[in-house]
């Protein structure tokens, strides 16, 4: 197995590590599809979004709770790929890395997981808060032991922020997880940061059960 190295970042708050690209993740994901009809400013236009609680599990590099809403963006140069609007986690690692190799705006949040089985049926409920103020909530309904491994591919494109001197920047993400169609009902809290998700309209909820995953 090839040892993971890691990058030192010097932030406010002192050194963080975290490591270099790629990173290769495993863990659960729950997601859920959703048009915006109205826009909301220049980074989030109309358009198609997906809403998605993460479990980064045991056997990737870092282990976190991730909740991340991204839409479809047409870029000249990199085509068809998302990009990132709004992301929280719970590793001050993960901020770090995601910012700095990738441009990914992440910030810290608390989560509550918690899954309930029974026989074949997962029942799954997330909750995302800051400073006890709650951000956004769902609910998900599967059947994750009857699903089959399927591989994905896909890709990221960031518009730069502070932390990569305003660069845009790309990563690739590849990999295979046990994905079937989920039940899926979503919180968004009114006046916290993904307010403006209320007026969306939810299409469809997937699982994505111990997925193996690059990125980067």
């Amino acid at each position: 197995m090839t040892q993971t190295e890691w990058i030192t970042s010097t932030g406010p708050n002192g050194d963080v590590a975290y490591p270099a690209t790629p990173w290769a993740m495993v863990g659960q994901l729950w997601l859920s599809i959703f048009k915006l009809k109205t826009p909301v400013d220049d980074l989030r236009p109309a358009g198609i979004y997906g809403a998605a609680f993460v479990s980064y599990e045991p056997g990737s590099p870092l282990t976190y709770s991730e909740l991340l809403v991204a839409r479809l963006a047409d870029t000249d140069s990199y085509g068809r790929r998302v990009s990132i609007t709004d992301i929280w986690v719970d590793s001050p690692a993960s901020v770090a890395g995601g910012r700095e190799l990738w441009a990914i705006p992440k910030g810290l949040c608390d989560f509550e997981l918690d899954t309930q089985r029974r026989g074949p049926i997962s029942t799954t409920e997330w909750s995302a808060s800051f400073d006890r103020r709650p951000i956004a909530s769902a609910s998900f309904t599967d059947v994750s032991k009857a699903m089959v491994r399927l591989p994905f591919k896909g890709g990221t494109w960031q518009p730069g922020i502070d932390d990569t001197d305003g660069e845009e920047r790309t990563a690739i993400l590849q990999g295979s997880s046990k994905a079937l169609p989920c039940r899926g009902r979503w919180d968004f809290a009114v006046d916290g940061p993904l307010g403006w998700m209320q007026g969306a309209r939810q299409l469809a909820s997937f699982r994505q059960a111990d997925f193996k995953m690059s990125f980067g």
